[in-house]
């Protein structure tokens, strides 16, 4: 499970053990109405938080896929943030049914860090790129840059993103997760040839979204 929701889980926990021990002392109804909610709380925050360990595939030149989920779209746009140049846009939908811990897509550094606050659209429409509050992580690579976003939805409104500027980091290492489903986008140089297809599911740290120029494939994950 995603460490940022251990105390959450606890207190669920114990209010589902201490409110079942009250029901079956007391013996009414309300009290076990009680416990059945905390304890399907309780599960639903096991399963939403779930982190499993993840194999990361080798290979030169690899830019694998920072969430979990679905490819809404695969457009070309500008990017004048960081890479200041025509990008492909890489836009992954996360259902509250993904795994929602991310993680990083190239080893590098941290070399730009913004986090906007913004509207709460629904994460799979086009506009909530731009206008939704986000977390804009920026990677020097040795084979290039790539920037990404974390995008709050309408239920998603807690970003966490445990990065900080100038800071090195390794491909398919966590780095922190959106709270209750939504979206993440990330901007590839168009030199980079891409491995996925829209409506193409995605698996953070596993899945290959592209490959830089001269870089080498030695696995690839579905």
């Amino acid at each position: 499970m995603a460490k940022h929701v251990w105390i959450p889980a606890i207190w669920l926990f114990c209010l589902a053990l201490i409110s079942t021990t009250g029901a079956v002392l007391s013996g009414y109804p309300a009290i076990s109405i009680l416990a059945g909610l905390a304890w399907s709380c309780f599960a639903f925050v096991l399963f939403f938080f779930r982190d499993p360990e993840r194999a990361v595939p080798g290979g030169e030149g690899i830019v694998l896929a920072p969430a979990d989920g679905k490819i809404l779209t695969i457009e070309r746009e500008q990017e004048n943030m960081f890479m200041r140049a025509a990008s492909t846009k890489i836009s992954i939908f996360m259902s509250p049914f993904n795994v929602h811990v991310n993680r990083i897509p190239i080893s590098g550094k941290i070399a730009y860090l913004q986090k906007l606050k913004g509207k709460f659209w629904a994460a799979y429409r086009p506009e909530a790129s731009a206008e939704n509050e986000q977390a804009i992580i920026g990677i020097d690579g040795n084979s290039g840059k790539v920037l990404f976003k974390q995008i709050a939805g309408v239920f998603a409104r807690r970003i966490i993103c445990d990065l900080e500027k100038n800071q090195s980091v390794e491909i398919g290492r966590r780095f922190g997760l959106i709270k209750f489903g939504s979206r993440v986008d990330i901007f590839l140089p168009l030199a980079v040839e891409l491995q996925v297809k829209e409506g193409q599911k995605t698996i953070a740290g596993q899945t290959i979204l592209g490959v830089f120029p001269d870089g080498e494939t030695k696995s690839k994950a579905e």
